[in-house]
């Protein structure tokens, strides 16, 4: 059952998000991203009066990707609470969601909020290296180079508060958070799904390049040039983008 102070809209717009956010944990599986059930995904509620609500949805904690649905997945409010005789209430939440509802809470237009511990991306967060924009596919998907957090422990609000200061002024939706892995934004879940699959894509790219000789970097024009493209031109709309 939902929290019975929820409208029509509300129960609406949780369900949806619910399905959309248990659906989008296996593309985290398909391409690799996580191992056994780390990781996680949640989702903001968003309403069609002023566009979002004081709500969203996370992964189970210890949960397997096999075994996730809309009714295990996990409603909570901006302050990271577990909205009590909610479906899933019953579970213990992502040991993420402090850092989750502190996104949140301070970037109201982030719609939706990714952690994997890819094996590429998590290599350059324990080197604390930012990956350097030398492909154009960075300059298209983040504007410049993947920045890098600095560290903090997992159980309060800690890491979405680096998060955060890290990416406030930043065109980046992703950052690396030093010596434990990255972190992607979006307006959405499933675009900060598919930014959490191009942070690897590229961190394994220039991973490689630079084994193999020295990086070339893009010039900043030139990066400018590509991210206004991809971001306002590219496919018309963004739902069209790759």
């Amino acid at each position: 059952m939902t929290f019975p102070a929820f409208t029509p809209e509300i129960e609406a717009s949780v369900a949806a998000v619910r399905a959309d956010v248990a659906r989008l944990h296996g593309e985290l599986v398909r391409n690799s991203l996580v191992v056994w059930t780390g990781g996680n995904i949640s989702g903001r509620v968003r309403l069609s009066d002023d566009g979002r609500a004081d709500l969203f949805i996370i992964k189970p904690s210890g949960v397997s990707y096999d075994d996730l649905a809309p009714e295990n997945m996990i409603l909570c409010d901006l302050d990271g609470h577990v909205i009590p005789g909610s479906a899933g209430s019953d579970r213990s939440p992502s040991s993420d969601t402090a850092a989750h509802a502190y996104v949140y809470r301070h970037m109201p237009e982030v719609g939706g909020v990714v952690h994997t511990h890819s094996t590429f991306a998590v290599a350059w967060a324990a080197r604390g290296e930012e990956i350097p924009c030398v492909i154009t596919a960075m300059a298209d998907e983040f504007g410049g180079p993947i920045p890098i957090g600095p560290f903090a422990i997992i159980g309060d609000d800690s890491i979405g508060r680096r998060i955060v200061d890290t990416l406030t002024g930043h065109r980046s939706r992703a950052v690396l958070m030093q010596n434990h892995g990255p972190f992607t934004i979006g307006t959405d879940a499933k675009d900060a799904v598919k930014a959490a699959v191009m942070v690897e894509d590229v961190a394994r790219t220039v991973h490689y390049a630079r084994e193999a000789g020295p990086l070339i970097p893009i010039p900043q024009e030139a990066i400018d040039s590509l991210y206004d493209r991809y971001q306002n031109v590219y496919g018309q709309s963004s739902d069209a983008r790759r």
